[in-house]
């Protein structure tokens, strides 16, 4: 179940909550939107990004329709994938996107942390949730030890994924995806 963890800058926590609506309202306040979908192609977490992007085919169309969109992906991972803790690795640290970081998720789970103000929104994003962060907020994703999701990744560049890290300790102040 989706879940949206309000804490301070020094990880006291002020707020929880598994309502999907309370979750949508509490982050559009922040810019961000979430939403839960129906995901109803059968993928799993380790499937090839081929295989997911003909299941969501549709879906994609759609979104990249929307916002265009000109460059999509797929991270899928699950424990057997041989680099899996370089990739957590890669992602744990606080950074910047220039662009939308748009994630739905068609498998398994991730966290995402987004520091924004003097708060940090810690957000379980699970299958059906779409997740997008605006440009330039500093955040950080935890897939865990031994991951098992599979996201439809948006980008408004042909490089895809370009992280600018701000250099910032904050993400070790807070609890791994595996606490």
């Amino acid at each position: 179940m989706s879940e949206l963890i309000v804490y301070s800058e020094s990880a006291e926590l002020q707020r929880q909550t598994k309502d999907p609506r309370q979750i949508a309202s509490l982050l559009k306040a922040i810019g961000v939107r979430f939403e839960q979908w129906q995901p109803d192609a059968p993928v799993k977490a380790g499937d090839s990004q081929d295989a997911i992007l003909q299941a969501y085919r549709k879906d994609i169309d759609s979104i990249v329709k929307e916002q265009g969109f000109i460059t999509v992906d797929v991270i899928s991972l699950d424990k057997s994938n041989p680099d899996k803790d370089l990739l957590r690795q890669k992602f744990l640290s606080e950074h910047i996107h220039t662009e939308d970081e748009v994630r739905f998720f068609v498998a398994g789970c991730g966290l995402f942390y987004l520091h924004v103000a003097d708060k940090v929104y810690s957000v379980l994003c699970e299958k059906g949730d779409l997740l997008s962060v605006p440009a330039n907020t500093p955040h950080w994703f935890d897939l865990g030890p031994a991951p098992d999701l599979a996201a439809i990744r948006f980008f408004n560049n042909p490089e895809g994924w370009v992280a600018q890290y701000t250099g910032s300790a904050i993400a070790d102040l807070f609890p791994k995806l595996d606490s």
